[in-house]
C-alpha cells in the first residue's frame, strides 16, 4: 500500500511538472523578473559589477542592489551591497574601491566600499542632485555631473503663489508636468582635501557626455551654450576644459550636432557621433585633440553608432548599433574605415564595458527567450559566455517560442521584415486569432530582444505579427527615413502588407479573428489603421496613442521646431497635412471594439488625445472603454509602477478575449 501511495505521489509530481513546462508566460510572472544592468569590468578584467533589479513585496516599488561575478568562474555571483535603491557602480583605476550611487536614508550620495570587503562608506553628498561621475585617471578625484535648482538658489524663502511662468520652448516632460528650473554642470571633487570645484556654468545650456582625458588633464563634454538646449535647436559641440578649471576650448565649430565625445588611450583624438540635422544621417566622427583635422570616419556606416570605445592600440573603435531585429557590437578601422561585426545573432547584445587592455568585454545579452542577463566575451575569439542565470529558474519551467523572421516587398520595391511568434502549444488542424502588435517610435526597433507582452499573448492563444516598418532603425538610412513626413503612410502600409504576408503564409490563422494593438506612433497607427479597415478586425486596444495631430502639437513635450521638421511646417502652413493624417478626421469610419489605455501625467500623447478618440468612438456608437493611469506617464509599459504595468497586460488580455 505504502508503494502504491508513492508511485501514484511520483506520478501526481510528474505530471505537475510536465503541465508546468508546458505553461506559458502570464502577466503575474513579471514580478519574479529580475532585471540586470550597467554592468562594468574591471580593469583586470577578474570580476564584473552589475545592478540587479526586483519588484518589491508591495508591487508597487523597486530595489536595486550590486552585485558581482567573476570572469573566470571562481564564485557565483553574489550580492555585493545591501542598499534598496544602489545603483550606478563604478571601478577606481587601480579597480580595489568601487564607488556608487545610493539612495539611503531618504538622501543620495556617492558611497565606496572596497574590494576585498567592508562597510560601505559615504564618499561624497550634495545638495544638487547626482546625475553621475567618473573616476579620474590616477583615482584622486571624481569627475561630477550635478544638476542643479536654480529656483531653490533664487528663493528668498518668502511664502509663493503656486504658479509656473513659463519662457521657454521645452517647457514640461514625461509625467513630471512642468519641468524644475534645473541645470547640469560639471565639477571635480577632489578627495583627499574633500574640496568642491566647480567647471562650467550656465543658466539655459547643460553639459553633457563628460570625461577625463587619458593623463587627467582635461575633461570634454558636449553642449549648446546658445541656449538651443531648451528652444529647439538640435545643434551642440565639444568642448574642452582644463581639469583644475580655467578657460573652455571649443573644439568643434559647427551648425551640426556633436555629442558623446570619446578619447583615443593615447589622447590624440577624439571620436564623436555626428549629424548634421533631427532627421539626417548619423556618422562617426574623429578629431584630433587640437581641433584640427576633423574627419568622417565612418563613410561606410548607414547604422546608428552608440556606445564608441576605443581598443587599446587606438586603431579601432567599438559601437553597438541596431541591426535586422537584434543589437551587434561592430568594430571600425581608424585607418580606413571598414566595418566589421563581431557580435551578431538571432539576439540582442549592449552595454559593452572592456578590461583595460581590452581584452575581455563584459556585456548583457537578451532574446525574445531571455531576460537580459551578463555574459563576457574574450578579445579577439568574441565567442559569449554566460555569466549570470537570475533568470533561469523561473523561465526553464515555462513554454516560450522563437520568433519566425520573414521579408516581404514594399511598395517602394524594398525590404521590410515582419516577424511572427506562434501561439504556446498550438495543435496542427487547429485555428487561431491572430494580434498585429505595432511598435512606437516611429524609430527604434523591435526583434530578437526581451519582450514579455508577446510571450503573454502567446501563452492566452494567439500568434502575434509585429513589423519593423520604414521608419525603424536597423535596416539603413534609406528605411529610416522613408516615414519622413509620410506618417499613416510608408508605416501604415507596411503594417497591412507586412500582415497580408503572414496571413498567406500561415494558413492556419483564422482571418475572421484578428486583433490590433500598439503604444505610442503605435497606437497612432492602430487607430488609423481602424479607422481605414473599419471590418477588419474584431477589437483594438490603443495606448498611449495620437487621435489629432493639431491638439498633439500644441500639448505635447517636444519643442515646436521639432514638429515644424516632422511636418513640413506649422499647423498653419500645412494644416491639410496635420488634419488629413490625423485618424479623429475618419473616426466615424470606426467599427471594431476599442479599449484605450491612456496615463494622465503622459505629456508626449497627453491624455487629451486619448479623451477625443473615446469621445469620438462614443459618438459614433462604437463599443469603446478608456482606462486611465493615474500618476503614470508615457513609460508604463516598460517602467511604470509593477502593479499598473501588470494591469495593463491583464485589460490587454481581457480585452482581446472578451471579443475572440
Amino acid at each position: 500500500m505504502i508503494r502504491i501511495s508513492c508511485f501514484f505521489l511520483f506520478i501526481t509530481f510528474l505530471t505537475a511538472d510536465v503541465f508546468a513546462q508546458e505553461r506559458g508566460l502570464q502577466p503575474d510572472d513579471y514580478y519574479q523578473f529580475q532585471f540586470l544592468g550597467d554592468p562594468q569590468i574591471s580593469p583586470d578584467g577578474e570580476r564584473i559589477l552589475f545592478t540587479k533589479t526586483s519588484i518589491a513585496d508591495d508591487k508597487r516599488t523597486r530595489e536595486s542592489s550590486i552585485w558581482i561575478a567573476s570572469t573566470s568562474g571562481d564564485f557565483e555571483p553574489r550580492a555585493f551591497t545591501s542598499g534598496k535603491n544602489d545603483r550606478n557602480p563604478r571601478w577606481s583605476p587601480d579597480g580595489e574601491t568601487i564607488a556608487f550611487i545610493a539612495n539611503r536614508n531618504d538622501d543620495t550620495k556617492i558611497w565606496s566600499i572596497p574590494l576585498r570587503g567592508g562597510e560601505a562608506k559615504p564618499l561624497f553628498e550634495s545638495e544638487h542632485g547626482i546625475s553621475g561621475f567618473e573616476w579620474s585617471p590616477n583615482g584622486d578625484r571624481l569627475l561630477l555631473s550635478l544638476s542643479k535648482d536654480l529656483e531653490n538658489e533664487n528663493s528668498n524663502n518668502e511664502p509663493e503663489a503656486d504658479v509656473k511662468i513659463v519662457t521657454s520652448s521645452l517647457y514640461k516632460g514625461d509625467r513630471t508636468g512642468i519641468l524644475p528650473e534645473r541645470r547640469t554642470h560639471l565639477w571635480m571633487y577632489q578627495i583627499d582635501s574633500d574640496s568642491l570645484q566647480q567647471l562650467t556654468w550656465g543658466e539655459n545650456w547643460n553639459a553633457r557626455s563628460a570625461s577625463f582625458s587619458p593623463d587627467g588633464s582635461k575633461v570634454i563634454y558636449h553642449a549648446n551654450p546658445e541656449g538651443g538646449d531648451y528652444e529647439g535647436d538640435y545643434n551642440a559641440d565639444l568642448f574642452v576644459i582644463p581639469a583644475d578649471s580655467g578657460s573652455v576650448t571649443k573644439l568643434t565649430e559647427t551648425d551640426a550636432r556633436s555629442t558623446g565625445p570619446v578619447w583615443s588611450p593615447d589622447g590624440n583624438t577624439v571620436a564623436f557621433s555626428y549629424t548634421e540635422g533631427r532627421y539626417e544621417k548619423s556618422w562617426i566622427y574623429l578629431i584630433d585633440a587640437d581641433g584640427s583635422n576633423k574627419r568622417n570616419a565612418s563613410l561606410e556606416l548607414d547604422l546608428i553608432a552608440g556606445n564608441l570605445q576605443w581598443s587599446p592600440d587606438s586603431r579601432s573603435i567599438y559601437f553597438e548599433a541596431n541591426y535586422q531585429g537584434g543589437s551587434a557590437l561592430l568594430r571600425m578601422s581608424v585607418d580606413n574605415g571598414e566595418i566589421e561585426p563581431v557580435v551578431r545573432g538571432s539576439f540582442s547584445a549592449g552595454n559593452f564595458t572592456f578590461s583595460e587592455d581590452g581584452t575581455i568585454a563584459a556585456f548583457l545579452k537578451h532574446s525574445e527567450t531571455m531576460l537580459p542577463e551578463v555574459w563576457k566575451l574574450k578579445v579577439p575569439d568574441y565567442e559569449p559566455v554566460q555569466i549570470s542565470r537570475m533568470n533561469e529558474a523561473l523561465l526553464d519551467t515555462l513554454k516560450l517560442n522563437t520568433l519566425e523572421s520573414f521579408w516581404f516587398e514594399n511598395e517602394s520595391g524594398g525590404q521590410s521584415q515582419g516577424f511572427f511568434l506562434e501561439p504556446v502549444n498550438r495543435e496542427e488542424g487547429e485555428m487561431y486569432p491572430l494580434v498585429l502588435n505595432i511598435k512606437g517610435g516611429p524609430g527604434g526597433m523591435w526583434g530578437h530582444q526581451w519582450f514579455h507582452e508577446f510571450q503573454m499573448l502567446a501563452a492566452k492563444g494567439y500568434a502575434v505579427f509585429f513589423t519593423n516598418y520604414r521608419g525603424s532603425h536597423g535596416y539603413g538610412f534609406d528605411h529610416q527615413s522613408a516615414v519622413f513626413q509620410d506618417y499613416g503612410g510608408t508605416d501604415y502600409r507596411d503594417n497591412m502588407d507586412g500582415l497580408a504576408r503572414a496571413l498567406e503564409q500561415y494558413d492556419w490563422i483564422d482571418q475572421d479573428r484578428l486583433f490590433i494593438t500598439g503604444g505610442s506612433h503605435g497606437g497612432f497607427l492602430t487607430n488609423w489603421i481602424t479607422a481605414h479597415h473599419p471590418d477588419k478586425f474584431r477589437a483594438a486596444v490603443t495606448q498611449r496613442s495620437v487621435s489629432n495631430w493639431i491638439s498633439e502639437a500644441g500639448t505635447q513635450a517636444y519643442v515646436p521646431q521639432s514638429m515644424r521638421e516632422e511636418f513640413g511646417g506649422t499647423i498653419w502652413e500645412n494644416f491639410d497635412y496635420y488634419w488629413g493624417r490625423s485618424p479623429l478626421k475618419y473616426a466615424d469610419q470606426v467599427k471594431a471594439p476599442t479599449l484605450i489605455i491612456h496615463s494622465d501625467g503622459d505629456q508626449i500623447t497627453p491624455i487629451g488625445q486619448g479623451e477625443e478618440w473615446y469621445f469620438a468612438l462614443k459618438i459614433n456608437d462604437v463599443p469603446v472603454e478608456m482606462a486611465v493611469f493615474q500618476g503614470e506617464g508615457h513609460g508604463l509599459s516598460r517602467s511604470g509602477t509593477p502593479i499598473n504595468l501588470v494591469k495593463r497586460l491583464e485589460l490587454i488580455i481581457d480585452w482581446f478575449e472578451r471579443y475572440r
